[in-house]
């Protein structure tokens, strides 16, 4: 079995199809700000690598509830710029959220979550009965 990727949009596909990258005037796809994720099935463990450079660890809210684990930040910043006659202010929102369906082989107790370079790492150890048998040997009679 393996993790699940929930998509919180409807028809995702319908809508980059119908209206386009350049519907509102950018190059930008309709779920750009959705950080890319990379999900690696290892023999002991899942690995989620989500791309997102220039953030801190604290700004990530990592949550289990059942079996959807949900990765989600929200950043709030307000630059203002003051030269001789004149102030601009500009807001800055960013936010993202992503939901995986957990396979019951996950042991939820034991996720492990880091941060660095730009890449926020999560691992999800495989439950002890769900990991590989070792080989054996079985006699004949």
């Amino acid at each position: 079995m393996s993790i699940v990727k929930r998509n919180n949009l409807f028809f995702p596909s319908l809508m980059n199809d119908f209206m386009g990258p350049d519907w509102f005037g950018g190059t930008e796809k309709w779920n750009a700000s959705v950080p890319a994720v990379n999900i690696k099935d290892n023999t002991e463990n899942f690995e989620l690598e989500l791309a997102v450079p220039g953030m801190k660890k604290d700004d990530f809210t990592v949550e289990i509830d059942k079996d959807v684990l949900t990765i989600s930040s929200e950043l709030q910043t307000e630059n203002e710029e003051n030269k001789e006659n004149y102030t601009r202010k500009e807001f800055s929102y960013t936010s993202f959220r992503r939901a995986f369906t957990l396979p019951e082989t996950v042991d939820g107790s034991k996720i492990d979550a880091k941060y660095e370079y730009g890449i926020l790492k999560l691992t999800l150890p495989k439950k002890q009965e769900a990991l590989p048998k070792p080989k054996r040997l079985i006699e004949i009679a």
